[in-house]
């Protein structure tokens, strides 16, 4: 029996989340996904079956989409896609339901780097939010800013390039990493072949479709070798007891990307409350609206994301980590 509820006073909502998906995120890197969010918000069926879904995150674009991927099912374009989903609506519900939008877009490190290294070391980082914690190996990686030299590891399998503009202070070495921990609701593993998949089933269709998959799993090769430590549960009633696990003499660093707009208003307000109140470094890479706590200016584009170091606005970055912005 299908769930479907009543198209209700909460289905415009929804709407206005699919079309703000369509118009903030998914236009220039996913026509497809743009395609099928502004047809969701235009068909009464199928914002029936959203609509029949807890209220919060288990409604969103990205979930959804990422559902219907993992499932195998057509997300090239919009007819296709709404017949499937209506077809098979109890088995993409049973993925909704039992997954979480943990999108580990690796990028993301090339625009925190320069942040990280403006700490000195050696750093234990902790990262929030974490994933399946492919984001905890900055210092594994390689780098190009601006197709300059590349730093880092020589022998790493990932080359994370990004674009700055302003004096973006460019390290020329990756910073020195003693300790790393994760905090994650529900952690992903990633030598699991399940979770990798949904990984993979995270990554919108498009032109950027194939090089995301492929420094997806060259990141994911390099965390199952030496797998990070993941602690399950809520970021912030775990938070403190990490931190405490960090060894001395190490320069802990607080971080996040892409998190924390997953996370209820007064959950998100708490985190920042409890990060400050700790011995720690913070650094933030998060939506233009996440964290209005931050000092310093935002950007023109509400698509993009405001990087933060110890509460003060630093820079401006894409969000998958193809460019930085330097204003700190």
């Amino acid at each position: 029996m299908e769930h479907v509820a009543e198209v209700g006073a909460d289905t415009e909502r929804i709407v206005k989340h699919y079309l703000s998906f369509v118009e903030h995120y998914a236009f220039g890197d996913s026509p497809a996904y743009a395609e099928i969010a502004r047809g969701v918000a235009g068909d009464e069926r199928v914002l029936a079956l959203v609509a029949s879904l807890p209220p919060g995150n288990k409604r969103q674009p990205n979930l959804l989409l990422g559902a219907v991927r993992f499932l195998g099912g057509p997300v090239g374009s919009w007819p296709e896609f709404r017949a499937w989903v209506v077809e098979h609506w109890e088995r993409v519900r049973a993925v909704v339901m039992e997954r979480h939008t943990q999108t580990n877009e690796v990028r993301r490190c090339a625009t925190l780097l320069p942040v990280l290294a403006r700490v000195e070391g050696p750093l234990a980082l902790v990262e929030v939010g974490t994933s399946a914690g492919l984001c905890l190996y900055p210092d594994r990686y390689r780098y190009s800013f601006d197709g300059g030299p590349v730093i880092g590891p020589a022998e790493s399998p990932v080359l994370l390039e990004c674009e700055t503009s302003g004096p973006v202070p460019v390290p020329d070495r990756v910073p020195e990493v003693v300790w790393r921990t994760g905090i994650d609701l529900n952690p992903l593993d990633v030598r699991s072949e399940d979770d990798l998949r949904w990984l993979e089933a995270l990554v919108w269709p498009g032109p950027h479709e194939v090089a995301r998959r492929e420094r997806l799993r060259a990141a994911a090769s390099v965390a199952a070798a030496d797998p990070p430590q993941v602690v399950a549960g809520d970021l912030v009633e775990r938070l403190g007891e990490v931190v405490e696990r960090a060894p001395a003499g190490a320069r802990v660093v607080v971080f996040h990307s892409a998190v924390l707009a997953y996370v209820p208003g007064e959950r998100r307000e708490a985190f920042v409350e409890a990060v400050r109140e700790l011995p720690v470094h913070w650094v933030s890479n998060e939506g233009v609206r996440v964290v209005p706590e931050l000092v310093g200016p935002r950007p023109e584009s509400a698509s993009g994301f405001v990087v933060g170091l110890d509460g003060r606005v630093v820079g401006f970055s894409g969000g998958h980590g193809q460019r930085l912005t330097w204003v700190g």
